[in-house]
């Protein structure tokens, strides 16, 4: 009876030192993980265009400088309205004035003080449109102010697209499909399964000019002087497999 007893016991033992083992080794067995990123990008016509120039007078008399201003300005105004604008896009800032003074010296080289020789007021026109390619025209003919006296510099024109947050959303998408088919792909290639998403991170959102050898930022790039854009965004997942 002793006997049986003591093989008995033996058996349990061995089957506990089994079953501590195999726990053991499932403690310390890190789970497996795919981890990818997927690409979402797409190219676009903006649709909103930005175009500003500025204008300006010299005059000894302040007042003077403001009557002959004002005059240029309503020309401006009057030369938009003529190529189709409406007045409500067409935005005049505020008048920016500045003191000119010369320094005089005398033949020798020594300083002898300033002399005061007129005011400088210079103005601001803004277009912000939807009619892009009306503007662009608009900005690229606009030298013929010059015929009438009026020294306006043209700034290059700036693009926007005002559906940026419903273009994301759908490269999000892209983006988080193609990272799957990532992973799809490299499970099967290793003899894996996919399990369950374990994380997902949205990368920069990034914005260049079409076919541009523009350089991407890591705080993301947005491109505002061409018209024609490329959108970019990536999607970094890791999932469980097995």
């Amino acid at each position: 009876m002793k006997h049986l007893s003591a093989i008995v016991f033996s058996i349990a033992i061995v089957a506990s030192s089994i079953i501590l083992g195999q726990a053991f080794l499932n403690r310390n067995k890190t789970p497996g993980t795919i981890s990818v990123t997927g690409l979402g990008q797409t190219d676009f016509i903006s649709d909103l265009i930005v175009w500003e120039a500025r204008f300006s007078r010299v005059n000894r008399d302040l007042k003077q400088a403001y009557a002959d201003l004002d005059k240029d300005k309503n020309a401006i105004r009057a030369y938009l309205q003529s190529k189709g604008l409406a007045d409500n896009v067409i935005v005049f800032n505020a008048v920016s004035t500045q003191r000119n003074m010369k320094q005089n010296y005398t033949s020798s080289g020594q300083y002898i003080g300033e002399e005061f020789t007129g005011y400088t007021l210079s103005q601001m026109v803004q277009i912000d449109s939807k009619e892009v390619e009306k503007v662009e025209k608009i900005s690229r003919e606009v030298t013929e102010l010059l015929n009438q006296g009026i020294q306006l510099y043209s700034l290059s024109p700036r693009y926007y697209y005002t559906k940026l947050d419903d273009l994301k959303i759908e490269m999000i998408s892209q983006a988080t499909e193609n990272a799957r088919l990532r992973a799809e792909r490299i499970a099967k290639n290793s003899g894996a399964a996919l399990k369950e998403l374990s994380s997902a991170r949205m990368g920069i959102f990034q914005i260049t000019g079409q076919n541009s050898n523009e350089d991407y930022s890591w705080g993301g790039a947005y491109n505002t002087s061409s018209k024609d854009k490329t959108a970019s965004i990536t999607m970094k997942l890791t999932y469980h497999s097995k």
